[in-house]
């Protein structure tokens, strides 16, 4: 009764909610949310600076996440390449003092806080002509207004950055006094006008006042009140507002301090000043203000301007218009045919007949054009998602809960929904789909939750890569030994399967192929495996039956592979000499060099050939009948099973306390390629040795695993923001119904396009090797065209 209510329950639920619903539901989502956006951007304004400078929360105790925008953690190097040859002039009391200590400090940390605490502060960087003054001026009075007119219409060059601010001093001289906060109305409106003026030409910053924690004050200090100092914050907004309310250049209020004062003000040594850490954020966000549209880091939307459209992603777009405009057009003249032939028959026959059910025939145009129409629309969702600045992004943050709890949420799922295979075999194709599934799964949780900064997780995360790399490896051998395949249709199926929506994104996103860096990898050791099986003598399982010869043979084969990926990965001049050649240097280059792509294949490098090992290994002992399949049965002998099952298990564990205790990632990735193998043949032993385990698998993780392709590739733009960096934000203020939104809008389109790839590869790659043969001399005319398109774009930028 219960299997029956279980059984049940789930086909209920797939009736109530399929595959096409969700899609149907999704597409409303996004079309929502599309005009939520627009709607925000165009009333509230879309300007992140605006939010840099205003709002935001903390993520932990010292993380500042900005409001709907990314914030770069700038090095020295990039601070100091940012600020060459300016000036930068912070001009207050103590805490601007303290401001500019921190900012300085992102030039050169060995910076010490010594000096005249009521005087002038230079400093200056030779090497970059970076020179930042702290000029003390604790009131503002004549005495400021004077200095900044001077910068206005006196000869004194204008600092490219003004950063000023100052009120508690005047709240402590007069003794809060109603008299001094009118005094400064009148002296900041008197100031205002020639701030305005100077922000025609630079950056001019206003910082209001942070709170204090009044049960810390000195005697001394008491009258500085919270009230004291809202009062004059609002005085300050009010004037500078008005002042630059009809005018283009507008003096930046640096509001956002207050809010992190609020948070971390408690912390403090004395009272009134911010505790390091807060004053080294406010540095941060000045320097992401000022840097971000001139730095333009993947990571720090803040500030940053929509890039370009590219010519090829202009030529992209009208390629999808047209796709569009053809497909109504088909349809709608197809769709008048059918029903003009439809009444004349009804006219011929006299009787009056029921509307047909069946569906019109539909070309084999019409079906390209519409598979090109539903990608045209998905790839401006990935457009709009990661390139324009509609949709918010927000920096990740790591914490273990973030990524444990959906981890043991999945496994209850993928648990729910266990099924009985088809077949038992080891590594049958629906263990194989939950595998990848359950896999993929982790790795989105990993990237999403930021968990990379953990190593015992990064090193755990190694081992699934490597395991999707230990599939290809055993996959293909397997496919090439069973069948002995080896033509031109079977190769250019997988490739393009592999490779199309890779390629489309960047046409699209304006990218790199080796910025997809998994799929350049699965397709160079496909070829490669390809290679290995395919050049003479081809040896197969229907050639090799029976004769020892033909098995030593293929193990000379692997033997050789194996000793060009070692070479190769001792190697690194001849391995980056033979992809920095013309057409491969523009597929594996990344930043303008192999070293990435180098760094990816060298750290996986054996895992491929173990995959194809175990292959050889494992069909072997299948053909000479050494192990058991059957249904509940365990793979060998109940002493062996239970011995080999031991041994796994055991290596597991000693692999995950191993990788749980790396202390240094260098070392551990040299380790890597040589012992992940342990772990990923121990699962597959301990999943496969009892019958019982054999014979069931998870449904939920084998759906995943089906798209896993495509759900490892979009995850870059529709999932994550900013190329991986960060987080896409739909629904912002919501953390978690965000990531629950984006997650579903995120899992359907994966699903519609391997959907389309399926489509269109049955179109695209046809069986007939004439045709197909054509089709490739265009392909590959095409994209050597582009490529060298590429390459004069590339020259012409730079």
């Amino acid at each position: 009764m219960a299997a029956l209510a279980y059984t049940g329950g789930k086909r209920e639920i797939n009736y109530y909610f399929s595959v096409r619903s969700a899609k149907v539901l999704a597409l409303g989502a996004v079309l929502l949310l599309t005009a939520c956006h627009a709607a925000s951007r165009r009333y509230r304004g879309g300007d992140t600076c605006e939010y840099l400078l205003s709002s935001g929360r903390f993520l932990g105790e010292k993380v500042w996440q900005p409001h709907s925008c990314m914030m770069h953690k700038y090095k020295n190097s990039e601070a100091k390449n940012c600020l060459i040859d300016k000036h930068i002039v912070f001009i207050g009391d103590s805490r601007i003092r303290q401001l500019f200590y921190s900012f300085i400090k992102l030039i050169n940390p060995q910076v010490k806080e010594e000096g005249n605490k009521h005087g002038n502060i230079p400093f200056e960087d030779k090497s970059a002509s970076i020179k930042v003054d702290f000029l003390w001026y604790p009131e503002v009075n004549g005495s400021m207004r004077q200095r900044i007119k001077s910068w206005t219409e006196g000869s004194v060059a204008k600092p490219h950055i003004i950063v000023a601010g100052a009120a508690t001093w005047s709240i402590k001289i007069h003794n809060g006094s109603n008299e001094a906060l009118t005094q400064y109305k009148i002296n900041i409106t008197s100031i205002a006008p020639l701030l305005e003026k100077l922000a025609k030409s630079s950056d001019v910053y206003w910082v209001l006042q942070d709170p204090v924690y009044e049960d810390m004050l000195s005697e001394s200090r008491k009258m500085i009140t919270n009230e004291k100092i809202d009062a004059y914050n609002e005085a300050a907004v009010r004037i500078l507002n008005s002042s630059s309310r009809n005018s283009k250049a507008k003096v930046k209020v640096f509001s956002v301090s207050k809010l992190i004062a609020q948070e971390t003000i408690m912390k403090s040594a004395d009272g009134l000043h911010l505790p390091e850490s807060s004053r080294d954020t406010n540095a941060m966000i000045l320097m992401n203000v000022y840097c971000n549209k001139i730095m333009k880091p993947i990571d720090g939307s803040c500030c940053q301007p929509q890039p370009p459209l590219t010519l090829i992603q202009k030529l992209a777009f009208c390629f999808f218009t047209l796709s569009i405009i053809g497909y109504l057009i088909i349809n709608l003249i197809h769709r008048n045919n059918y029903r003009k032939n439809k009444s004349c028959t009804d006219l011929e026959s006299g009787e009056e007949k029921k509307p047909a059910i069946s569906t019109p025939n539909v070309s084999t145009l019409e079906m390209l054009l519409h598979s090109f129409c539903k990608l045209g629309l998905i790839m401006t969702y990935f457009y709009l998602c990661d390139r324009a600045n509609l949709f918010m992004k927000e920096n990740k943050f790591y914490t273990h809960s973030s990524f444990f709890i959906p981890i043991i949420y999945i496994l209850v799922l993928g648990v729910f929904y266990t099924e009985n295979t088809k077949e038992t075999k080891v590594l049958n194709r629906e263990q194989t789909d939950e595998w990848k599934g359950w896999m993929q799964l982790v790795i989105l949780i990993y990237h999403i939750s930021g968990a990379s900064t953990f190593l015992p997780v990064y090193m755990h995360i190694r081992v699934l890569v490597a395991a999707y790399l230990f599939q290809t490896g055993y996959g293909h051998f397997s496919y090439f030994w069973i069948k002995g395949d080896f033509g031109v249709y079977r190769v250019c199926q997988v490739l393009f399967r592999l490779n199309f929506l890779v390629v489309v994104l960047c046409i699209v996103m304006d990218r790199p192929y080796q910025f997809y860096y998994f799929v350049p990898l699965v397709t160079v050791w496909f070829m490669i495996i390809y290679a290995t099986l395919a050049i003479w003598p081809q040896i197969v399982q229907k050639k090799a039956n029976g004769n020892c010869l033909w098995h030593f043979g293929l193990l000379l084969k692997l033997i050789c592979l194996l000793t060009c990926i070692y070479f190769l990965s001792y190697s690194q001049g001849a391995f980056e000499k033979i992809f920095s050649f013309w057409p491969l240097s523009k597929c594996f280059e990344l930043n303008g060099n192999v070293y990435e792509w180098w760094f990816r294949w060298k750290l996986d490098r054996y895992v491929v050939f173990y995959g194809m090992l175990f292959a050889f290994i494992y069909l072997a002992l299948q053909k000479h009948q050494m192990i058991s399949e059957g249904k509940g049965d365990p793979l060998f002998s109940n002493r062996v099973s239970n011995v080999l099952l031991f041994i796994s298990i055991v290596s597991f564990l000693t692999y995950s306390i191993w990788a749980s205790s790396c202390k240094n990632k260098t070392e551990c990735n040299e380790l890597h390629p040589s012992v992940s193998v342990v772990q990923i043949l121990a699962f597959i032993l301990i999943r496969n040795i009892p019958g019982y385990v054999r014979s069931v698998y998870s449904s939920f993780f084998a759906w995943f695993g089906k798209i896993s392709l495509e759900l490892f590739i979009c995850q870059y733009h529709i999932w994550l923001a900013a190329d991986t960096k960060g987080i896409l934000v739909l629904i912002p203020g919501y953390p978690m119904f965000n990531v629950l939104v984006s997650t579903f809008i995120f899992v359907c389109v994966a699903h519609e396009i391997s959907q389309i790839t399926n489509d269109l590869a049955q179109i695209v790659v046809p069986k007939d090797n004439s045709t197909l043969l054509k089709r490739l001399l265009c392909i590959a005319g095409f994209f050597s065209g582009l490529l060298l398109f590429s390459a004069m774009q590339d020259q012409s930028r730079h």
